[in-house]
């Protein structure tokens, strides 16, 4: 089997799952050309943990992580099914890579999983596992965290880092547009650097990217970035795909990573 890219996908607020914009469409095209994994494994910010956790639910519930939105977000419904055996594997994996792991068979799909996964796999006929971001990371961190699971890519799993190129809510519920130009500065420096395959000065965004903290109050939502970036590889670029900018400072990019051979 063909070593699976790796990708990088910004959910933006949950209503992206009914407001496609400039993104929905490209994810879902994205899709279509993807070779077929044998499951997807998707970090998000939405679960994290002490430790690692590993979902192993065979049918993981649709969990609507979220308050005040329009009611027919609420019914919205992603009911693929789970892998339990590759979630095993993965289990092993960080164990024997020395991540503190525990397996959780309750756990569902938040919509850091569900609301991309409605655009890259409309059918959700492809089983989908999550695998929870170690609380307490920095970049480097999250970086190492991917390298432990990119051994998975050889199994015929895709592995989706799920976070938001920009994610500073409080200009969101402000309803401050005119942030756009720090995020898009601030999206145009990742974009350079992930394009270069720079791996060093990404995993030094926070420190060296303009705006950074303006961007991300929080680093949580840019971590499953490094996560991609590091189960990718040292130096692998990435592939810009471009998600416009929503609610006038969220950057909606996504970026995947797929060495020549499996591209």
């Amino acid at each position: 089997m063909n070593r699976m890219p790796t990708l990088f996908v910004s959910h933006g607020a949950p209503t992206f799952a009914m407001e496609p914009g400039l993104a929905g469409p490209q994810l879902q095209a994205l899709g279509r050309s993807l070779p077929r994994p044998r499951a997807v494994l998707v970090v998000s910010p939405h679960w994290m943990s002490r430790g690692v956790r590993v979902g192993l639910s065979e049918q993981p519930a649709t969990i609507h992580d979220f308050g005040g939105f329009p009611q027919p977000l609420y019914e919205i419904q992603y009911p693929a099914a789970g892998h339990a055996e590759l979630a095993q594997q993965t289990l092993q994996l960080l164990h024997d890579a020395g991540w503190p792991v525990v397996g959780d068979e309750a756990r569902g799909l938040d919509h850091g999983a569900w609301v991309p996964l409605l655009y890259l796999y409309p059918d959700a006929d492809v089983p989908v596992f999550q695998v929870s971001l170690p609380a307490g990371l920095d970049e480097a961190g999250a970086f190492r965290f991917g390298q432990a699971l990119a051994p998975l890519r050889e199994q015929g799993v895709l592995i989706v880092g799920s976070g938001s190129l920009t994610h500073n809510l409080y200009e969101v519920r402000a309803g401050q547009s005119e942030g756009e130009a720090y995020a898009t500065e601030f999206a145009a420096w990742v974009r350079q650097v992930v394009g270069a395959g720079d791996s060093t000065r990404l995993q030094a965004t926070m420190a060296q990217a303009p705006h950074a903290r303006r961007a991300h109050p929080t680093t949580e939502h840019l971590l499953p970035l490094m996560v991609a970036a590091g189960a990718a590889g040292v130096g692998v670029t990435g592939s810009l795909i471009d998600g416009g900018i929503t609610y006038g400072v969220l950057a909606m990019d996504a970026f995947l990573f797929a060495p020549a051979a499996s591209a």
